[in-house]
């Protein structure tokens, strides 16, 4: 939540500053999903797929609206921070970008009807400035599913003055069977680069439906059919940690060396118990470890 907090915090700050200007580098997208999101092949495929073909499109029926799903710290966040970075000239800063978070956006059930007005009012203030919105929902399982009509009026078909929209829902709803089926290739012998996006598929749709408790408002809006397409995020193994510390590292300026990414390495919880293969929660504190050990 953190580094969604801080790139709002930034879209905010400069909201009234920059102009909106639009590059949908998609040479670059591609450059940097495989450089920086390390260990998501099935990931990075789904979105370049689903984005060169909507953006390709000279007017498209509807706006994109994509679910990525998996654990915390898989890359979902800095895949959302990639997109904007490549079609946007002034990256997160954009005019262009609104960034939701429910904890900071929408906070008390009891204000519901109040954000639906806000959030329509702020869709359609983006929209009105700019030809390609986007428009990002972080932790979206938690979005009040009171604002499912407020956020179907921009996804439906038939507004052409928003068809250029893409929404993007972050969570992390579903991603016990996306790691369950990474095991299971796994303990096949099979090697990741195998598991393919239709291998996830069905699991993964599956495990939305039958979520427990309310349904979650992505939920809804995949049965509505409004949901373009689920993207996967695997669960992150060791050598993926090492390749986030090593980044981590080379964007503080700092050396390195395998002893020293291995100690990071170290410094996180790996599950199963009895295999230790998956990052508990992916890359999301290699940071904060890093610092430690400048101290």
């Amino acid at each position: 939540m953190q580094m969604l907090s801080d790139w709002y915090a930034r879209v905010t700050d400069h909201a009234g500053l920059l102009d909106d200007r639009i590059t949908n580098n998609l040479t670059g997208l591609r450059w940097d999903l495989g450089r920086r999101l390390h260990g998501q092949h099935v990931a990075e495929g789904l979105i370049l797929t689903y984005l060169e073909r909507f953006l390709q499109h000279g007017e498209p029926l509807k706006p994109l609206a994509l679910s990525f799903h998996g654990w915390t710290g898989t890359g979902k966040n800095l895949a959302a921070r990639i997109i904007a970075e490549n079609l946007y000239l002034d990256s997160q800063r954009s005019r262009c970008i609104r960034v939701f978070i429910p904890q900071l956006h929408f906070p008390h059930l009891s204000h519901v009807e109040a954000y639906k007005v806000q959030l329509e009012n702020q869709i359609r203030e983006v929209s009105s400035r700019c030809p390609q919105p986007l428009f990002v929902f972080d932790e979206a399982d938690k979005i009040p599913k009171g604002l499912l009509s407020s956020i179907r009026l921009f996804l439906s078909s038939g507004k052409q003055s928003q068809s250029h929209s893409i929404f993007l829902f972050l969570s992390s709803m579903g991603s016990n069977a996306i790691n369950e089926l990474a095991l299971s290739f796994w303990a096949a012998g099979r090697q990741r680069k195998e598991i393919t996006a239709d291998d996830l598929e069905r699991p993964l749709r599956a495990a939305i439906k039958e979520n427990q408790g309310d349904i979650p408002l992505t939920q809804q809006l995949m049965e509505e059919g409004l949901i373009d397409g689920l993207v996967p995020f695997l669960p992150l193994e060791r050598a993926h940690v090492k390749l986030c510390a090593r980044d981590s590292f080379v964007a503080r300026g700092l050396p390195y060396t395998e002893k020293e990414l291995e100690l990071v390495a170290q410094e996180l919880l790996f599950v199963p118990e009895e295999h230790k293969l998956f990052s508990a929660q992916g890359c999301k504190l290699v940071a904060q470890r890093i610092s430690f050990m400048e101290l």
